[in-house]
C-alpha cells in the first residue's frame, strides 16, 4: 500500500510517498530575500505553485497510488486557516481524482507529530495518550496528544508562547546578525564558535512562556558590540532554558506519560542533548523529519487507509 502526502507549509514545499517498507520524499524552501524575516502569504502560495510540479515529478516513478494526504490547515482548531496551503490542496485533490483514489486531509500539526512518532524509535507511543511539544517559527506549544482514526491526533494546547514563537525569536536574531532565513541551522552553527555560557532567565509561568524578551536583550548585546557567536549562543541557550522549564512542570504534572518533540527547532542538538540530559521517557524526531515535510502527513494517509481496508 502507497500512500502520496503533500504538505505546502508557510516556508517548505514538500511531497512524499509512504509505504509499509519505508518513504521518499522531495522539499524544497521558499526562496526569502536577504535581510527578510519571512513572506506574505500571497507570496508563498505563489511559490508552492511554481514548486509543487518538479517536486512531483523528481518522485517519480510513483507506481500504484491507493490514496492521497494533504496538509489542509495548521492546526485541528476551529477558525484554523492559512492561504499556503490552499497550494497543496490544489495538488492533492487533483491527483486523487485523476487517480480515482481517496484524499485525506490532516492538520500541518498532525503532521510533525506522525514524523515524530514515526522516527523517533518506539511507533508504539502514538498508540495512546502521550505529550508532544510542537517547536517551530510558528508554534511554541506543550500539547496533550491522543490517537484519533479521523484527525490522526486529538490535541488539547496544555501551554503555549504569549508573544514569539521559538522559531521566530532565532530567525529574527539570526536575520539581525546577517543570516540568511529561515536561520536555525546557520545560528546554531555560529553559536558553537562562542565559548560564552550566557545566564538567562527565562520567563515560564507553568506551562506557557514569554521569549519578546530574549529578542529585546538580544538586540541589546548586538548594539553594545558583543560578537556575533555570543549574541547567537544566548538566543539559543534562551530557548533552550525555556524548553526545559516547560518541560519540567509537563513532567510534574504528567510524570507517567512519554513527552515527544518535534518541529523545526528541534534539530537543534545542544537543545536536544539538554533535554535528554535533564528528563527520561523523552523521544524526539529524527533530526531530517523535525522540519517541515509531508512524511508525517503521508504516514497518517497510509494509517487511514489501512484502517478502512481492515
Amino acid at each position: 500500500m502507497r500512500v502520496l502526502g503533500i504538505d505546502t507549509s508557510n516556508y517548505t514545499t514538500s511531497v512524499a510517498l509512504a509505504e509499509e517498507s519505508g518513504f521518499r520524499q522531495q522539499r524544497k524552501l521558499l526562496s526569502v530575500g536577504k535581510g527578510e524575516r519571512g513572506l506574505r502569504q500571497s507570496d508563498a502560495l505563489f511559490l508552492h505553485t511554481v514548486d509543487l510540479p518538479a517536486l512531483m515529478r523528481s518522485l517519480s516513478p510513483m507506481g500504484r497510488l491507493d490514496a492521497v494526504a494533504y496538509s489542509a490547515r495548521p492546526r485541528d482548531a476551529e477558525g484554523s486557516y492559512m492561504p499556503c496551503f490552499l497550494a497543496g490542496a490544489a495538488a492533492a485533490e487533483s491527483v486523487a481524482a485523476a487517480l480515482d483514489v481517496p484524499v485525506y486531509r490532516f492538520s500541518h500539526q498532525a503532521g510533525h507529530l506522525m514524523a515524530a512518532v514515526h522516527s523517533c524509535g518506539d511507533e508504539k507511543i502514538g498508540e495512546e495518550e502521550f505529550l508532544a511539544f510542537h517547536l517551530s517559527g510558528g508554534t511554541t506549544e506543550l500539547l496533550l496528544v491522543r490517537p484519533d482514526r479521523e484527525l490522526g491526533f486529538a490535541v488539547s494546547v496544555l501551554g503555549a508562547t504569549l508573544d514569539l514563537s521559538a522559531g521566530q525569536l532565532i530567525d529574527r536574531v539570526g536575520v539581525m546578525l546577517g543570516l540568511s532565513f529561515p536561520c536555525g541551522g546557520s545560528l546554531e552553527r555560529l553559536a558553537a564558535e562562542s565559548a560564552s555560557m550566557p545566564r538567562v532567565h527565562v520567563c515560564v509561568r507553568g506551562f506557557s512562556c514569554n521569549l519578546s524578551g530574549a529578542e529585546n536583550m538580544a538586540q541589546k548585546l548586538f548594539r553594545e558590540g558583543a560578537p556575533a557567536c555570543d549574541v547567537a549562543r544566548f538566543a539559543l541557550r534562551f530557548v533552550e532554558r525555556t524548553v526545559l522549564e516547560m518541560s519540567a512542570a509537563a513532567r510534574e504534572k504528567y510524570p507517567a506519560l512519554p513527552i515527544l518533540y518535534a518541529g523545526g527547532v528541534m534539530r537543534n542538538a545542544a537543545i536536544r542533548s539538554a533535554v535528554a540530559a535533564a528528563f527520561s521517557n523523552v523521544w524526539f524526531a529524527e533530526p531530517s523529519l523535525s522540519s517541515d515535510n509531508a512524511v508525517g502527513t503521508a504516514y497518517l494517509g497510509l494509517a487511514k487507509r489501512k484502517r478502512e481496508r481492515g
